[in-house]
């Protein structure tokens, strides 16, 4: 009985935790207008479920896969290929966030670095790269 009881109470806490986070991943994309924004930069508008698509099955497929411990069993180049689009995604996003709260105009206002925007970008970018380097080819090995 007690047993019963752990695991109903540890599958509500777990469903529950699930809505808390998906819920604030969906409202986050509504707010920062993220597929209305892809959608708009890439002229595809008659493709907006194509991305909504995407986004909601990736969402779904790496949930499952780490739920149930699935593992891709392809050879180290091919995952490059999964690598790509989730570096794709995760720099729309911080793209749109940064887009959405105006950092970097207010930022380069405030600090009257407007003639060294374009820098100011481009040493964002490219220390990010850096970083990320560093971190899967020197921590991650």
């Amino acid at each position: 009985m007690v047993e019963w009881l752990t695991g109903t109470l540890l599958a509500v806490i777990g469903l529950a935790g699930g809505f808390a986070v998906g819920s604030a991943f969906v409202a986050l994309l509504i707010v920062l207008d993220l597929i209305p924004r892809l959608v708009q930069l890439t002229k595809a508008y008659l493709r907006s479920g194509v991305f909504e698509s995407a986004i909601l099955g990736g969402a779904l497929y790496w949930c499952c896969a780490d739920q149930f411990g699935w593992i891709l069993g392809w050879p180290d180049g091919f995952l490059l290929i999964p690598a790509v689009f989730h570096g794709v995604f995760v720099g729309m996003f911080a793209a749109a966030l940064t887009e959405v709260l105006n950092v970097l105009p207010i930022l380069s206002k405030k600090l009257r670095l407007k003639p060294y925007l374009f820098s100011l970008l481009m040493a964002m970018v490219l220390g990010k790269v850096a970083g990320s380097l560093i971190d899967w080819l020197w921590f991650q090995l």
